[in-house]
């Protein structure tokens, strides 16, 4: 429910201290609401986030948004995009106050030509990335809306964060309204 790596943090902390002129990679704050990507547009950083909470979500063209991760500490903002030359795919939206490593898209793709532990951390990122979505798509078919519901709230009071009812539908994949049913079935 939501994602962290640590290891993509002290490898991309190790990066920032190590830099002589700090213009690589920078430290970036975003405010609780603000947008870090936006999809369609084009990106010009590479982003790893180092503090807070961000949600990302794909917006239809019937303006329903579904909700694909909330993303934490250590986990990669805009690879994708730059490792194939492509407008943001999705929105990533702070849901609190955030701050990230923002690489510049050369250095980032230095870096994927010359740093091997950069590479396996990107791997594994991806890799992971790939269970998550096998095990969250087989989790939903298994369980009940109310069982992910009991689930995001523990993730709620866990991370002290409040999800909208658009939010808690739009992760679950489900209308406004299928989810006040299942709130009503949670509260008999």
């Amino acid at each position: 429910m939501l994602r962290t790596n640590q290891t993509f943090l002290d490898f991309i902390t190790k990066l920032y201290e190590k830099q002589e002129r700090k213009e690589d990679v920078i430290l970036k704050q975003f405010a609780k609401g603000e947008r870090l990507l936006t999809q369609n547009d084009k990106s010009s950083k590479v982003m790893l986030m180092k503090e807070g909470i961000v949600k990302c979500y794909f917006s239809e063209e019937n303006d329903k948004e579904f909700i694909l991760e909330f993303l934490g500490k250590g986990e990669i903002l805009g690879e994708i995009e730059c490792i194939r030359n492509i407008p943001c795919l999705c929105n990533i939206e702070a849901m609190t106050d955030v701050s990230v490593y923002a690489l510049s898209v050369p250095y980032f793709r230095e870096l994927l030509k010359n740093n091997l532990e950069l590479n396996a951390l990107l791997v594994d990122a991806f890799a992971e990335r790939i269970v998550n979505t096998s095990k969250r798509a087989s989790f939903q078919q298994l369980y009940t809306v109310e069982h992910s519901l009991r689930k995001l709230f523990e993730l709620q009071s866990k991370q002290d964060i409040q999800l909208s009812k658009e939010d808690l539908a739009a992760y679950l994949g489900i209308s406004v309204r299928s989810l006040n049913r299942s709130l009503k079935n949670l509260a008999e």
